[in-house]
């Protein structure tokens, strides 16, 4: 696995595939051809299908500005490595094409070229399961936060500090704000109403509307195009910042409690990206919102006092009751059904923390099991419910407005 600094990135939304990769992806073509009069972007499949929606236009433009780009959306063409392609070209001032490259976004603001696909890049931890993991710690008497900072260093906590700062001034921003999310949905924003709601509620409603308007802040800010932070994607981000802070507060934890939390929650979050998927277009919101439920899941089991195997037992209820998720964002933005499935993931993490607090953290399916069978699970599914806003919600609300539009009532 590679360092949590490649799972943890602060970044603008409202997508980390569609938004953070492709302008990573555009920046680094541009570098290579400095002498290039313009260029031509191509993108592909899911890049293709949900990018105007994700502002992937928007993030390519401003990667070569001020030099003028074309884009081209090849809408129905898949190409073999991974759903997010694109493929850049230089031009010179005849319009000659001076070179060209293929990349891949493959989910947390990752890229890959043709070249460089599929192979192992800076990889720091040892180990490649979480049976493995499990095993070393125990044999070591180690917790799971030892474990990252042995093969991190000590220099990771820094860089956690300023992960959860991120965080928290995140959720701070969009509990602030009012009015409508851009786009064609005009969906309000819904976390300062929960919040308000939450102070005047009984203790229990309290915590619970405390912990939607957390996660609600992230993730409307994130469809705002804000500054978030991948935990494990964009449209995931306020799964993890959410349970943490509402933790905190109950118990008062100091700060640094909780970047132990956010380095054990990485782990998980970092096994899904190395032996399964966190792109939504490869495998669906399982790979996303699942993947996040279980970060958060270890992540409060951890808090709360959970050994390493309970925290792991957490973790794969997290992802497991996720299973068959599908991506299908409506009209192609990160709003609707995403921004509440990050709510009421959260809410599903302490779930399963408890749960695995109340068990003696012996289960027959293990996380290793669940992350293979996720994988399986998002291959196996048809490619309209993996982020092309084709199937699923996205294609009866759709078919609603059109009703509408034509005078139905159906």
């Amino acid at each position: 696995m590679q360092s949590l600094k490649e799972l943890y990135k602060i970044g603008m939304g409202p997508s980390s595939s569609h938004t953070m990769g492709p302008r990573k992806a555009a920046d680094a073509f541009n570098r290579t051809y400095p002498t290039a009069e313009s260029f031509r972007a191509v993108l592909y499949g899911s890049l293709a299908a949900t990018g105007k929606g994700h502002l992937t236009d928007f993030a390519i433009k401003e990667a070569f500005y001020p030099k003028p780009v074309t884009i081209e959306w090849e809408y129905d063409t898949f190409l073999p490595k991974h759903p997010n392609a694109m493929r850049f070209e230089a031009l010179d001032k005849a319009g000659h094409v001076m070179g060209a490259q293929v990349a891949y976004s493959i989910g947390g603001g990752d890229i890959r070229t043709d070249e460089a696909f599929g192979q192992e890049i800076n990889n720091i931890y040892p180990h490649k399961s979480m049976a493995e993991i499990l095993q070393y710690t125990s044999d070591k008497r180690m917790l799971l936060w030892e474990y990252v900072e042995e093969f991190e260093g000590a220099d990771i906590w820094k860089y956690l500090g300023t992960i959860w700062k991120t965080m928290q001034t995140t959720m701070n921003r969009g509990l602030e704000k009012r009015g409508v999310l851009p786009g064609s949905l005009n969906l309000e924003r819904k976390a300062r109403r929960y919040l308000y709601k939450a102070e005047n509620s009984p203790q229990y409603l309290r915590r619970m509307n405390n912990l939607f308007s957390y996660a609600l802040a992230c993730s409307e800010e994130n469809a705002a195009g804000g500054v978030v932070v991948t935990a494990p994607t964009c449209g995931s981000c306020g799964v993890v910042p959410a349970v943490c802070r509402l933790i905190q507060e109950i118990y008062e934890f100091e700060d640094t409690t909780i970047l132990h939390a956010l380095a054990t929650a990485s782990l998980f979050g970092n096994m899904a990206k190395t032996n399964a998927s966190i792109s939504g277009a490869e495998v669906g919101c399982q790979g996303e919102v699942g993947v996040a439920c279980a970060m958060a899941a270890a992540a409060v089991c951890q808090l709360e006092g959970g050994d390493n195997r309970r925290i792991a037992y957490a973790a794969e209820m997290g992802l497991e009751h996720h299973l068959g998720l599908t991506c299908d964002p409506v009209d192609g933005l990160v709003q609707i059904p995403c921004i509440e499935r990050n709510a009421l993931a959260a809410s599903r993490a302490l779930d399963c923390a408890t749960y695995a607090l109340m068990s003696d953290g012996d289960n027959r399916v293990s996380y290793d099991d669940v992350l293979a069978t996720m994988m399986q699970t998002g291959l196996d599914m048809n490619k309209d419910y993996r982020e092309t806003a084709r199937g699923g919600l996205a294609r009866f609300f759709k078919e609603k407005v059109l009703r509408l539009k034509k005078g139905g009532n159906k």
